[in-house]
């Protein structure tokens, strides 16, 4: 097996690390990823100024550009194989509900599935307290093995989430659903020395709807979450009710 391996938190990222290192075990791992962290960036790709990859080791290259910048680099110019599968993470903290739209690192396997490539991105949802990456990284194989064995439906690619537990305390995996984020309050309005104001996103620590059969319901009782994304964002079920407006 051919493995590319990505992510937002950086090149030097531990949980990087111990994915590369694990799915070495099963094939030949490619890393490409950014030089610095790139957490939240989205989908972003770099059209306005010119890139640059630094080779840092062997099959390992450091990107002054975005998650998916580096999915695309790896794939059409810094690789000399094409990969079998795109494997983004270990992220630090999870990806769950309404913040797999900001993730660097859901992004990255999305870009890869445009490309026609299988792939799945994997989280620990962590405080920073345990950091049980081992355990996300041991689980990271078998999901590639499975992936590269099985394949993957048509436009669809895998997000998941590993409670952060010692492999002996995971729960089994769970096909989960798309969970949904609370937002109340989630930015801090203050005022500098100087009297002006000044804005931060994303301080609050946000909580989620509880809804049975979601991401985050599987993890907060121990499991581990896999959900099935597509790139297909059309809401199908509001295409009749739309087709009814009268727009003469």
């Amino acid at each position: 097996m051919k493995i590319l391996v990505t992510n937002d938190d950086g090149i030097h990222a531990p949980g990087l690390i111990a994915l590369a290192d694990s799915l070495k075990n099963i094939g030949t791992v490619a890393v490409v990823a950014p030089d610095r962290e790139r957490s939240a960036i989205g989908h972003a790709l770099t059209l306005h100024h010119p890139l640059r990859a630094v080779k840092v080791g062997q099959n390992m290259f450091a990107v002054d550009g975005t998650p998916t910048d580096c999915v695309n680099l790896g794939i059409h110019s810094l690789l000399e194989f094409k990969p079998d599968i795109v494997v983004s993470g270990i992220n630090n903290g999870g990806n769950m509900g309404d913040d797999v739209t900001y993730s660097g690192t859901v992004s990255a396997a999305m870009e890869a599935t445009l490309m026609g490539i299988p792939a799945f991105s994997i989280s620990l949802v962590t405080s920073g307290e345990k950091n049980n990456y081992a355990a996300a990284a041991d689980f990271a194989v078998k999901l590639a093995e499975m992936v590269h064995k099985k394949g993957l439906p048509t436009d669809t690619f895998l997000n998941a989430n590993i409670p952060d537990l010692p492999i002996d305390k995971l729960l089994k995996p769970l096909i989960t659903s798309q969970g949904k984020r609370r937002y109340e309050g989630m930015i801090i309005d203050k005022v500098d020395s100087r009297g002006r104001n000044y804005y931060w996103i994303g301080t609050v620590d946000l909580n989620f709807h509880d809804i049975e059969g979601s991401d985050y319901s599987a993890v907060s009782q121990g499991h581990i979450s896999i959900t099935p994304l597509h790139i297909d964002l059309t809401n199908y079920n509001s295409i009749s009710i739309l087709k009814k407006w009268d727009f003469s």
